[in-house]
Parts: structure tokens; C-alpha cells; sequence
């Protein structure tokens, strides 16, 4: 599938949703597992907007590029904002989620549940970009 490019801002969200549906869609993936990964992408991209860009005051674009084999279904993500590794950030603690909600930081649940839904899921910080790693394996 051919790169997608769009501003670092919310406004983006629906663009990206679009883009990662299409992609699974073209896999053959099933609606769970679409609906899955559009979530996950969904989430990390708007914490990237929000704390990378926004936060930073910071403007920049997020570049998207799907990647299907015959095992699998890749979303790269990277984008220039300040450095944003949510699986160090606000990856909540697996023993935070059976805590009572009046006992859990606030923070943190969209994350990992976003992170769960899909196969593996990557951070690495290459050339002052955050490059995130969606991986879904094709049933």
C-alpha cells in the first residue's frame, strides 16, 4: 500500500482510522481483529499527537505505511515528536489492572489495551523519529 502522510493533530484520527482499515481489509483480516488494530493504532497515534506534539509545542506529520506478507499485516508508524515510548510511559503494570478503579493511577488503560490487541507491538527511536511497530498475524 502506498504511504500516508497527515498532520500530527486529532484532526488526522479519521484519516489514519481509514487508512489502517483499508489495509486490513486488503490482508483479510476479520472484523475483530480489524476493529483490534485500527484501536491500537488509534491510540498511540493520539497519544503522539497529544504528548509528542501538542505537549511539546511541536508541529509535525505522522507517516503511516502498511505492509502485507503472507504471514502478516505491518503498520509502521513514525513521526518527529519528542521522544514517546508508551511501552515505558504509560504501558500500565499488568498487577495494576486487577486493582480496584479507585486504587489504579489514572493513566495508562488506553495504552495497554491497545498494545494486547494486536500481535506484537514495537518502539524504537531511529534518527530522531518514534517509529511504532503494529504486527498482526494473518489467520
Amino acid at each position: 500500500m502506498e504511504k500516508l502522510t497527515v498532520p500530527g493533530t486529532l484532526d488526522s484520527l479519521s484519516e489514519i482510522s481509514k487508512y489502517v482499515l483499508s489495509a486490513a481489509s486488503a490482508a483479510g483480516l476479520d472484523k475483530k481483529a480489524s476493529y483490534r488494530l485500527r484501536l491500537a493504532v488509534d491510540e498511540i497515534a493520539t497519544n503522539v499527537i497529544i504528548y509528542g506534539y501538542e505537549d511539546s509545542k511541536i508541529q509535525g506529520n505522522l507517516d503511516l505505511q502498511a505492509k502485507i506478507d503472507e504471514n502478516s499485516l505491518t503498520i509502521l508508524m513514525e513521526d518527529r515528536a519528542a521522544a514517546f515510548d508508551p511501552t515505558t510511559k504509560f504501558m500500565m503494570e499488568e498487577a495494576t489492572i486487577n486493582l480496584p478503579m479507585e486504587q489504579r493511577a489514572i493513566g495508562g488503560l488506553g495504552v495497554y489495551l491497545a498494545i494486547q490487541g494486536v500481535d506484537r507491538f514495537m518502539y524504537e527511536r531511529v534518527d530522531d523519529r518514534n517509529r511504532h511497530i503494529f504486527l498482526v498475524h494473518l489467520h
